[in-house]
């Protein structure tokens, strides 16, 4: 990597260590319920509007009931208010209503966090849409993670409890006192730096260049004129103009990049420069992407009352992170061999920015596109400022492989610190086995119950993923929406199931998913992926809860140190990866050795 890869690389982990500390105070405060007076006063209309209040306590199982309803409710809210959005206000462009396989996808991607989009933004959704369902949900989904999280902290910290707190409280406090104010602060931010934000129709505007070219002559009846064989006859035209969508994108934005949702407003999604117009609002991004995630570490710390546990996760998380940046930076940096012999200049020099610049935006440049790449991938949010199906064979893998860890690099709110802490319990059974001891995690034991669910929840989005991909290459409804055949094709399959099981959203795009098969197919992926895990998430919280919690004795395997977070690391890539080894080898595997044969 080149020195101002690196200064880039350092820059973006140092501001967020000094960002997330703050904020997992405050994170710890909202799991424990220590809120000022007031705050209480302004929720408990809310509670006695619901029938519920914080002293009431909920189960695990309770608790994930409550949760599935209510998310199963905003699936039906979304998918009503793309049906019918040709009817309702707030729609200046006359946008037709959305098909029903269309509508099903993106209301079940909304609600589970993925965010993936099959359609054009600015050419489906209305302005009512985009806001009263979408950017309703990247709110309501960034908290459900969050919950379950602190459900899963509850169960480590408590000592011999049934309860876990209450859904509802929990849902409305991640809501009311982090999200919406961090993303209004983003969203100002947002628009001082360029991007957009207004309910105007969309606007016609005069450009520089004079676009030359040829039409269908049509006669005065309509019809197209032909020539003595059949044929259209062309005529030469020339446009001066240009359609420029408008909307309110800043507001959608800034909890796209907080909640790790990563919808676009736009088809551009972050490359669009009314999305993200300068270096700064490129890097406010990235940074809001992993902000949560990463104070959710030391909120964990905090409220199990040890920092150093906090440490060590974000320590493993943070490894796996730099290794990933430091894999793609040079595989796009090198460029593409296959242009060597053609004399194709591919050096970084004052006049070009060299490497692999294919699908890249000229204001971010390869350092800060492929650090944009491996953030949004690692976290699930799936928001993207660069094409992934332009990167290079292994630096297109380095997302997949991302995702396919189960996005424990960060991950998303919530979910990548109750995913990290599930392959902790693994790591420390796996420990326990080697040392002959019963396996103990933050003073509480964990035994068959803990590692059935624990399984579960570890191996749901694998089966999800390679079954999906078999499903999708042998039938012909799968095949249909390749357009570039052989491993490539195969690695763009494989990264849409991998990103809608594993609730990311980003895709290669050279996939023509926006069919009735993949928006089924990927639908169901994304709601599995999310609530499968979720379920035996909540299940270990309420077995973890109910035990006692252990005083640590001189036999007690550390969980803080070094050593634990070397044994934490090797367990999310060996068992996380090797489940995908095979299928990756067909893919970008492959394609990167077409690209570099035996000399």
């Amino acid at each position: 990597m080149s020195g101002s890869a690196w200064g880039l690389l350092g820059l973006f982990l140092w501001v967020l260590l000094a960002a997330s500390w703050p904020l997992g105070i405050w994170l710890a405060k909202l799991c424990r319920g220590a809120l000022p007076a007031w705050m209480g006063k302004v929720e408990a209309p809310l509670y006695k509007l619901a029938g519920t209040s914080p002293e009431r306590s909920m189960g695990w199982a309770h608790y994930a009931l409550c949760l599935l309803a209510f998310n199963a409710l905003g699936v039906v809210a979304v998918y009503l208010l793309q049906r019918f959005q040709f009817a309702l206000p707030l729609n200046p462009m006359g946008l037709p209503a959305v098909s029903p396989d269309s509508s099903f996808n993106t209301a079940i991607s909304f609600v589970a966090n993925t965010n993936w989009q099959g359609y054009n933004g600015e050419a489906t959704m209305s302005y009512l849409t985009q806001m009263l369902a979408l950017a309703v949900q990247n709110f309501l989904s960034a908290a459900t993670g969050i919950v379950v999280v602190f459900a899963l902290i509850r169960g480590f910290a408590a000592r011999s409890t049934a309860v876990l707190g209450n859904f509802w409280v929990d849902i409305t406090r991640v809501t009311a006192w982090l999200l919406v104010p961090l993303s209004l602060v983003l969203a100002i931010v947002l628009v001082g730096q360029g991007v957009i934000q207004n309910f105007e129709a969309y606007k016609e505007v005069t450009t520089l260049e004079i676009n030359k070219f040829q039409v269908a002559k049509v006669g005065a009846d309509g019809a197209p004129v032909l020539d003595d064989k059949g044929a259209p006859v062309m005529e030469d035209t020339q446009s001066t103009t240009q359609t420029l969508a408008m909307g309110p994108v800043a507001s959608q934005e800034a909890i796209k990049m907080l909640g790790t949702n990563g919808g676009g407003f736009f088809n551009a999604n972050s490359a669009h420069p009314y999305e993200n117009p300068t270096a700064l609002s490129n890097f406010l991004q990235m940074l809001a992407i992993f902000l949560i995630p990463a104070a959710l570490c030391f909120a964990f710390g905090r409220e199990v009352g040890d920092l150093r546990q906090g440490w060590a996760i974000l320590a493993a998380m943070t490894v796996m992170f730099v290794i990933a940046v430091v894999v793609i930076t040079p595989a796009e940096q090198t460029g593409n061999p296959l242009f060597t012999p053609l004399g194709v200049d591919q050096a970084a020099s004052s006049l070009q920015s060299g490497g692999n610049m294919e699908g890249k935006e000229t204001r971010f440049g390869i350092n800060a596109s492929s650090l944009f790449t491996v953030i949004t991938t690692a976290a699930s949010c799936g928001a993207v400022n660069t094409m992934h199906d332009s990167l290079t064979p292994i630096g297109g893998m380095v997302p997949m492989v991302m995702m396919q860890l189960g996005e424990v690099v960060f991950g998303g709110t919530g979910t990548g610190l109750y995913g990290m802490l599930v392959f902790a319990i693994l790591a420390v059974f796996i420990a326990g086995l080697m040392i002959g001891r019963t396996p103990e995690y933050l003073g509480k034991k964990i035994e068959a119950h803990e590692m059935k669910l624990t399984s579960i929840a570890i191996l749901v989005t694998p089966i999800l993923v390679l079954a999906g991909t078999a499903l999708a290459v042998v039938t012909d409804a799968g095949k249909a929406g390749i357009l570039n055949p052989g491993p490539h094709g195969f690695s763009e399959i494989l990264y849409a199931l991998t990103s809608a099981a594993n609730n990311n959203g980003s895709a290669f795009a050279g996939l023509s998913a926006n069919t009735p098969f993949y928006n089924l197919l990927l639908g169901v992926a994304m709601w599995l992926g999310r609530f499968g895990v979720i379920v035996p998430v909540l299940a270990i919280a309420g077995a973890l809860a109910s035990k006692q919690r252990l005083p640590a004795t001189v036999g007690t395997m550390p969980t803080h140190g070094p050593l634990f977070v070397t044994l934490l690391i090797g367990t999310v890539l060996l068992v996380g990866l090797l489940n995908y080894v095979p299928a990756l080898a067909l893919g970008p595997i492959v394609e990167h050795l077409m690209l570099w044969p035996a000399h």
